[in-house]
Order: C-alpha cells, then structure tokens, then sequence
C-alpha cells in the first residue's frame, strides 16, 4: 500500500512539473502583455507585474493619445476572413467527399482515397516557392483569395478522411430505412446521417480553423501589404533591426491565442453532445 501510494505521488509530481514547462511560456507570454513596457524591459527584472490592459488600448486605437502602431484591425478582419471561408468550404467539400467515400463504390476508389492522404505528408514549407511562382503568375501573391485557396487545399484531404471514417461508423440500414419511409436521398443525409457524423464535422472545423488561424510559413510567403496580412504575419511587424516591441507582440500573440481556445472550448462541448447522440441513437 506504502509503494503503490509513493508511485502515484511521483508520478503526480512529474506529471506536474512537466505541466509547468508545457504552461509557463504561455503564461509568461499572457503576463509580459498585460506588463508595462518599462517592467518588461527593466534591468534587474520585476517579479511583481504591475497589470494594465493600457497595451492593448493603444494596440486597437482605443486611445486617442497614442497613435496606432500597427494596423491589428486589418489583421483580425484579414485572419478571420481567410479562416473562417477556409474551414466553411473544406468543410462542405470535405462532408461531400467523405460521405461519398464512404457510401459509395467507384473506380479508382482506393487510388483516389490514398492519393489525397498522401498530399498530407508534404510540408507546407516545401510548398512554399512553387506556390509563389504559381500565385505570382496567375495574380493571387497578395490576396485573401490566394491565401483561401492554399488552406483549402491543405484542409480537405484531412477533413475527407476524417468525415468518412465517422460515416462509415453510421449504419447505412437507418438511411435505407427512411428512404423506406418516403424521405429522398438528400433528406436521409441531412435528417439522420448528418446529426450522427456531426461529431466528426466538429473535429475537422477544429482542425480546419486552427490550421488556418495559426499558419504562418505560406502566409509570410504570399502576403506583402496590410490588405492581405494575417495575425501570425503581422507579428513580425513589432520586430526591426535592433529592437524588438515585446509588450506589443505578447498582446497580440495573446489575442491570437484567444479566439482559437475560444472556438475550441465552444466545439468540444458540441463534440461531446454529438458522440452521446450518436450512441444514443445508434
């Protein structure tokens, strides 16, 4: 009983401690964007933070004595344009493309399938030059557009194979038997497929947005002026040849983090619902 309670308390213990070195960078990164500038910079350290939100008054324009850094609206509107009509249509050509997989038989279907899974093991850095040359000569360096069609593309071929393993796990006879009933194909998928494999919709949105949301390397590349930076791009902004503006680029690393762990929390608990009712029903 002695051993079995030692065992557990150290495992506690490094179970711990390896939660304060996965936690503490981003705690010190929430802490130094509440700080004040003269604290973060401050020669020996002050270990006692004075908290202020004065760092993201000014970084929004909220502050009509200070003049706006950088142009974060832009960003925000930028980033959220891109990710969310990415993960919208990875969304709509994903569920289509899984459920076909999944319900029906076609030529080339094993080929197809591993085909667009093998598009996933190629780094999106790799990509990076032929994509530039390619945007540049059809006109889309510097555009939302460009960017959507990038995440797109890195998007579906996951969110196929995703939304097809939930629908395999979906009893084919439940749509067989409302089409017994009367209901047309489209209205079988919709009313009693859809709500059982919307468990597996919510994972791939997660991973859809978040893939969208926090991509920098494609988008460094193919963005050049505020109308088409993203929030990951923009941080760079605070960076120059000598200095570099850490209070600003904490709070705007913080108000990249916040909307995604947002939407996350917000879509877990709607997984969790749809994997019950799942089980429910099924």
């Amino acid at each position: 009983m002695k051993r079995t309670r030692l065992q557990s308390a150290l495992v506690g213990i490094g179970v711990t401690l390896v939660m304060v070195v996965i936690l503490l960078p981003g705690l010190w990164i929430m802490l130094t964007a509440f700080r004040p500038n003269v604290e973060v910079m401050a020669r020996p350290p002050v270990w006692i933070p004075t908290l202020t939100l004065e760092n993201f008054a000014a970084m929004l324009g909220l502050r009509p004595d200070v003049g706006l850094g950088q142009p974060v609206g832009h960003y925000i509107r930028n980033s959220l344009i891109v990710s969310l009509t990415s993960t919208l249509l990875a969304l709509a050509i994903g569920t289509a493309g899984g459920y076909a997989f999944a319900r029906h038989r076609f030529r080339a279907k094993g080929a197809l399938f591993i085909g667009l899974m093998l598009t996933r093991t190629i780094p999106g850095v790799a990509l990076s030059l032929p994509l530039f040359i390619l945007w540049s000569r059809l006109g889309l360096i510097d555009t939302l557009p460009g960017l959507i069609l990038v995440y797109l593309a890195l998007n579906v071929p996951f969110t196929i194979w995703l939304t097809d393993g939930f629908f395999r796990q979906v009893p084919v006879e439940l749509a067989q038997a409302a089409r017994i009933d009367g209901a047309t194909g489209w209205q079988a998928f919709w009313a009693v497929e859809f709500p059982l494999a919307r468990a597996g919709l919510a994972s791939a949105a997660i991973f859809a947005f978040l893939t969208s949301w926090n991509e920098y390397a494609l988008a460094s590349q193919l963005t050049r002026s505020v109308a088409s930076k993203t929030l990951t791009v923009g941080l760079m902004d605070y960076t120059s040849q000598f200095t570099i503006d850490w209070v600003g680029m904490c709070a705007l690393a913080l108000i990249i983090i916040v909307p995604a762990f947002a939407l996350t929390f917000i879509v877990q608990r709607h997984l969790i619902a749809g994997l019950t009712f799942g089980g429910v029903k099924g």
